[in-house]
């Protein structure tokens, strides 16, 4: 017996801590949030989206709807799908929710031509769509380190060379690592009162000589 997959919910299989989202319904080039109250649909997916107010909400969601375009023809559950996935995701900004839906519509465009690869015939369209699921999938990777380094406050450890000569004129470099924070010392500062008068005293034992 075979079982089919039916959306009748989005009663989620594991709970996240947090409210159910709505379900959207496409009419067109319309999206339509299913709740029964139209303003508490809207809130509760603007809280999975990450959305700041209604302009940003209809933004994203219309973004989110062309990404999920199947055969020329937006899909609903693809959509649902990606909502569900940046939902997960849990932007807490405006950056995070723009970069949250460029990570799930990659995601969707790098499973895509896995499909397409699967059933390339011929090595020529085998290798250009190997190239082009190869940049989509560094391209998701490269989203994934900029979405930790802002939510790590955009701070990345660096390596300085600490080079040190020692007498001889044999020199010890050694790697130094710290956060983004550099301080570099003064190389200008006075020298002290002792210096000063070693180095005078040498003066005077030259003259001397």
């Amino acid at each position: 017996m075979t079982t089919a997959m039916t959306r009748n919910s989005t009663t989620p299989i594991v709970r996240y801590g947090s409210r159910t989202t709505p379900k959207v319904k496409l009419t067109g080039q319309r999206i339509a949030i299913q709740h029964p109250d139209a303003e508490t649909g809207e809130h509760l997916m603007g809280e999975a989206l990450g959305a700041v107010d209604q302009d940003a909400l209809h933004g994203i969601l219309k973004q989110l709807m062309k990404a999920s375009v199947i055969l020329q023809k937006p899909d609903e559950d693809n959509l649902a799908f990606m909502i569900s996935m940046m939902k997960g995701i849990a932007p807490r900004d405006s950056l995070e929710t723009m970069l949250a839906a460029q990570m799930v519509s990659v995601h969707v465009a790098t499973m895509r031509f896995a499909c397409r690869l699967a059933f390339a015939e011929g090595t020529p369209q085998q290798e250009g769509i190997s190239r082009t699921l190869t940049r989509l999938a560094r391209t998701f990777a490269a989203q994934m380190e900029a979405l930790n380094r802002h939510r790590g406050n955009g701070e990345r450890p660096i390596t300085v060379q600490n080079l040190s000569v020692q007498d001889g004129g044999s020199a010890i470099v050694g790697n130094v690592t710290q956060q983004a924070h550099l301080t570099v010392a003064d190389t200008d500062m006075p020298m002290h009162g002792g210096q000063h008068e070693h180095d005078r005293a040498n003066a005077s034992n030259g003259g001397a000589a």
